[in-house]
């Protein structure tokens, strides 16, 4: 597709990660996007992880321009009289609006969707939050790592020792409230464009990746209740998180990382039979071998064992021609540099 949101007008007022990254994708396909600060310091996001050298220059931070690349910037006082009036005037010609203030501000500003909705019947309002517009946390503060605490998810996080570990990446401001408003933009203007009217969109960060956390919640249901999951739900005990000798990473000779994905039988006798051990294949999950369970364990050491002969270089030299779901745990300026990703920025 090229530019398939072409024509279509958004306002951004949303401030740091979550928004700005939602309003970035409809810029990618084509939106033109307006993003409106305040007057003064504007958006956090300016001075976050900022450099020595865009201070020095006088531009926002590597941050800031990622995420809001591609779109249109404008000053607008919204404690004004005359900034509410230029904002309303926007609202006319737009399609969609999206902001990410705590609930209750935009409606003291009478910019509220209830207010809005009344001068574009069509608008498509979207409010990101982290615990949603009402309910009993609305009105609380908290980031990424509060989100995840919350929805059960950090917890799912863990290392060897137990200890939940803070990601790097922003996993509920990401897929709870980035792709999820996403999602939801999309799905209200096909409403609009089937002869409906504009809808107010409640992101709740916290609720969408709680949703997000599948696994865990099959887990949960097999189980019966939270008090028998928590064994099956520890880290190194669940097929997928650490438990299966099949889905695990191991330490090579040169204390690099391999990362193996054969959840399907089929992948883990071709990664067996390369590693000249024909008689793993039938230690498997979907052949009976229980995720966690002694003998899960017993192999997970004698496959650590193997990979910590050889350097990362020869694993990958025998294992990733095989197909087999194996692969390298790059570094950041790694991926940036593999194949994968230079060959595809070659070609767009």
């Amino acid at each position: 597709m090229t530019a398939p949101l072409r024509g279509l007008r958004v306002l951004d007022l949303t401030r740091l990660l979550p928004g700005p990254l939602a309003t970035l994708r409809l810029a990618e396909l084509g939106a033109d996007v307006l993003k409106i600060e305040e007057p003064g310091a504007g958006d956090g996001a300016r001075a976050m992880l900022q450099s020595a050298a865009d201070r020095s220059a006088g531009r926002p931070s590597a941050f800031y321009r990622l995420v809001n690349r591609g779109k249109r910037e404008t000053r607008l006082d919204l404690k004004s009289e005359t900034g509410c009036t230029v904002l309303r005037a926007l609202v006319r010609e737009s399609h969609v609006l999206v902001e990410s203030f705590r609930p209750g501000v935009m409606a003291r500003l009478g910019l509220d969707y209830a207010s809005l909705a009344k001068i574009n019947p069509k608008l498509v309002y979207c409010a990101i939050t982290g615990y949603g517009a009402s309910g009993p946390f609305a009105h609380r503060p908290g980031h990424d790592i509060n989100y995840l605490a919350y929805a059960g998810v950090l917890d799912q996080i863990r290392g060897a020792d137990g200890t939940p570990v803070v990601p790097n990446i922003q996993i509920a401001d990401i897929l709870g409230g980035a792709s999820t408003a996403l999602t939801q933009i999309l799905a209200a203007l096909w409403q609009v464009t089937q002869g409906g009217g504009g809808s107010f969109l409640d992101i709740s960060m916290t609720h969408a990746i709680r949703a997000c956390n599948v696994v865990a919640h099959a887990t949960l249901e097999n189980a019966g209740g939270q008090h028998a999951a928590s064994a099956d739900l520890a880290a190194g005990h669940g097929l997928m998180n650490g438990g299966a000798p099949c889905y695990n990473v191991y330490k090579t000779a040169d204390g690099r990382w391999l990362a193996i994905g054969a959840l399907e039988l089929k992948f883990w006798e071709k990664l067996c039979r390369a590693l000249g051990r024909e008689d793993w294949t039938s230690r498997h999950w979907s052949l009976g071998q229980a995720a966690g369970g002694a003998d899960a364990a017993s192999l997970t050491r004698e496959l650590a064992a193997r990979i910590a002969s050889q350097p990362l270089a020869a694993w990958l030299a025998l294992l990733e021609p095989l197909d087999c779901c194996v692969s390298p745990v790059l570094t950041v300026e790694e991926a940036r540099q593999h194949l994968l990703f230079t060959a595809t920025d070659a070609d767009s």
